[in-house]
């Protein structure tokens, strides 16, 4: 536990809970404070219909939480930028809008459900390239056309180690939302939070030639924190 115990209990009751339960990210603050706006409306009818919109409201905050998380010290790596299933490990071209040539590179698709948190994160520390959204369908998250078809946000970002990786935020069955906080020229810090997919989604990682990759198929990613892959050294690939 991060804070020292303090003589109150009621004090260090709210300290251990803010320790324990991950804060909500922005985004995430209209549809709760909604939630609680039809809760109370909704129980002046009915006090099981007010119950009802209760857990919703509270699902609703889960959905939308940030828990803070610690990038590995280490150099020449990528880190997972959603929490989910590692579905697919294949090549793949990456997404024409970025500008990058024609040619396959190393593809790693994480899944994520309605329980999972849908922050995505930096895979490595460096500076951002080129971000560049492209409007398109919703097919379920997990089919491999989702790439190709549906909504989607693309992000190109060069590595302080000089590697070049492309993260892709991919809109899923029910999701209807990209957020992108991120802009280029922006320096960024592993593990940092820079976006969100609402309500089911995908994230796809391109690596550089030569990266070693470290997760499997049907392997569960913690965002920020599980090495997907071993970068090349500089010279290599």
């Amino acid at each position: 536990m991060s804070g020292k115990p303090t003589g109150n209990p009621l004090t260090h009751a709210v300290q251990l809970a803010r320790e324990t339960i991950p804060p909500m990210h922005p985004a995430g603050r209209p549809f709760v404070f909604g939630g609680l706006a039809a809760t109370l409306v909704l129980r002046r009818f009915s006090k099981r219909l007010g119950v009802v919109g209760a857990l919703a409201t509270a699902a609703t905050a889960a959905f939308f939480r940030e828990p803070k998380r610690v990038a590995p010290e280490r150099d020449n790596i990528a880190v997972a930028s959603a929490d989910g299933l590692v579905s697919l490990i294949e090549e793949a071209v990456p997404p024409p809008e970025l500008g990058l040539p024609a040619e396959p590179r190393m593809r790693v698709s994480v899944f994520l459900s309605v329980f999972d948190v849908h922050v995505q994160r930096i895979p490595a520390p460096g500076v951002i390239e080129k971000v560049a959204y492209r409007p398109g369908k919703f097919l379920s998250a997990d089919l491999d056309k989702a790439s190709e078809d549906n909504e989607r946000n693309s992000v190109l970002m060069r590595t302080v180690d000089g590697h070049e990786l492309v993260v892709v935020q991919i809109a899923g069955l029910v999701a209807r939302r990209i957020l992108c906080e991120i802009h280029e020229g922006d320096k960024v810090a592993a593990a940092a939070t820079y976006g969100i997919i609402r309500f089911g989604s995908r994230v796809d990682l391109y690596l550089p030639p030569g990266s070693r990759v470290l997760v499997a198929k049907g392997q569960r990613t913690v965002g920020g924190e599980t090495v997907i892959a071993e970068l090349p050294a500089l010279g290599e690939g």
